[in-house]
């Protein structure tokens, strides 16, 4: 059977129903892999068995029994080598298992690798990662997008029918506009971050990266929850949301103006034409204003500099890994940023002030979903950059992260879907942004567009050349 394309929900079908066995659709994506990784660089590094005993013609009342997904090399998964794409964690192999991979494993899923990333997470283009740039599925010439872009490039190209990634400013939603796929950061607090290396930790976002909104419904239902071992967790109830993706509902949808301004022409009008098509759905469509995402940009680099100061502080090489030495520019960077940020004299100018400017920003939200259920607008300000461009831009990765920053600076949950093709053949990704812990809304709204419109073809596209 021609496994090629098939989503997570498909390939479950096809296991329960004995149509395939779960050992083929493993051996399927490592074999895919293993032929198209070389030229991707999207894996750090690939399983060559299964971590899950697959007994043939044993079916588990396991939900992602059988699957293989790809997870970001920044979740900690024990007896596997963990690098965060860092050369001072080269040879780490975790004792433990993150809380989003062990739910995963009791649900059946399948490691398949573990995907490349901007080192420590830092950056927007995989650039920063000690093995290797990942290469846009649609053009090797360019950016996958990142930090998540691993995970984004192994979906895109199928070498995985979904992956794991993590998003502090922009990490699942900016690679999966890039790569033409469906990226959601969660609420912050829905999803635990136990055994997640820490980046920003009151930005840091699980989230899921797939084809369909249905997988992406389905891994989130998985992964979220109260954990005991992270205290950020919310105990907020977690609601069936593919049943509630599939009722339609008319919604009222708001579109912050501030967004637009600087985006490239063919995001506009691609944008504007998807308006058009969300009003003849039904839907109700009103202006609504925002602070500017220009706010957002200075509150997220001066307080996730400071948590990247004190995250990465403790890697100093006497327990374990690799010391100081071996980090590299970007990392450094940051850590002097964020370490000046918090030093005497400058925290009242610069992070006390900042921390007032997020209250602002989180309150601006909270009162503009009083009026509306969702918020929509572009996900980038450009397609895929060549590789070599982000030289051009000074803070590359909050130049083009600065429509998402303000979702992460709020901890409302917002995804990325892509909605159509820019004049260069690349994708354009529109993001919809929702109340806190209404990720409901999210999947329902997401899930009508996917069934009016071609986005799915988009997806489908990108995929054709490594069939």
């Amino acid at each position: 059977m021609d496994l090629f394309g098939k989503t997570i929900t498909e390939l479950q079908a096809l296991i329960k129903e004995k149509k395939v066995a779960a050992s083929e659709v493993w051996e399927y994506f490592v074999k895919r892999s293993k032929r198209h990784n070389p030229k991707l660089n999207a894996y750090v590094s690939l399983l060559e068995k299964p971590s899950n005993p697959i007994v043939k013609g044993i079916i588990p009342k396991m939900e992602l029994w059988g699957i293989p997904l790809a997870v970001k090399d920044n979740y900690c998964t024990k007896g596997v080598r963990t690098t965060a794409s860092s050369k001072v964690l080269d040879d780490f192999i975790s004792p433990y298992e993150s809380t989003v991979t062990s739910k995963l494993k009791l649900s059946g899923y399948e490691l398949l690798g573990k995907t490349n990333m901007d080192a420590w997470a830092h950056g927007a283009s995989t650039e920063t990662s000690d093995y290797g740039l990942t290469k846009n599925p649609w053009d090797l010439g360019r950016y996958p997008g990142g930090s998540s872009g691993g995970s984004a490039a192994a979906v895109a190209a199928y070498i995985a029918p979904g992956a794991i990634g993590s998003d502090t400013g922009g990490s699942i939603r900016h690679p999966s506009a890039w790569c033409g796929i469906i990226g959601l950061k969660p609420t912050y607090g829905r999803v635990s971050r136990y055994g997640v290396i820490a980046m920003g930790s009151s930005f840091d976002c699980p989230g899921p990266m797939t084809q369909s909104v249905e997988d992406n419904a389905m891994l989130l239902q998985i992964m979220a929850g109260k954990d005991p071992y992270d205290a950020t967790s919310s105990p907020v109830a977690v609601p069936d949301y593919r049943s509630k993706m599939k009722t339609k509902r008319k919604l009222k949808i708001g579109i912050a103006r501030e967004y637009l301004k600087g985006v490239e022409p063919d995001i506009q009008t691609a944008f504007e034409n998807m308006v058009d098509v969300i009003k003849k759905m039904g839907h109700s469509v009103v202006d609504v204003s925002l602070m500017s995402p220009e706010y957002s940009i200075s509150v997220y680099t001066i307080a996730q500099r400071a948590e990247v100061s004190s995250n990465l502080g403790r890697y100093d090489g006497i327990r374990y890994a690799n010391n100081r030495a071996y980090f590299g520019q970007e990392a450094k960077r940051r850590i002097m940023l964020g370490t000046y940020t918090l030093s005497h004299g400058y925290y009242d100018a610069f992070y006390k002030k900042a921390q007032k400017v997020r209250t602002l920003i989180k309150n601006n939200f909270k009162k503009t979903f009083e009026d509306v259920d969702l918020i929509i607008g572009p996900n980038t300000p450009v397609t895929a950059l060549k590789v070599g461009e982000f030289e051009k831009y000074p803070f590359f990765g909050e130049l083009m992260d600065q429509l998402n920053e303000s979702a992460s600076v709020a901890g409302i949950p917002a995804m990325s879907i892509p909605i159509e093709l820019d004049s260069k053949n690349l994708p354009i990704g529109m993001q919809i942004m929702g109340n806190y812990f209404d990720e409901s809304s999210i999947f329902n709204f997401a899930y009508q567009i996917e069934q009016e419109t071609n986005f799915f073809d988009v997806i489908k596209k990108g995929r054709e050349k490594y069939k």
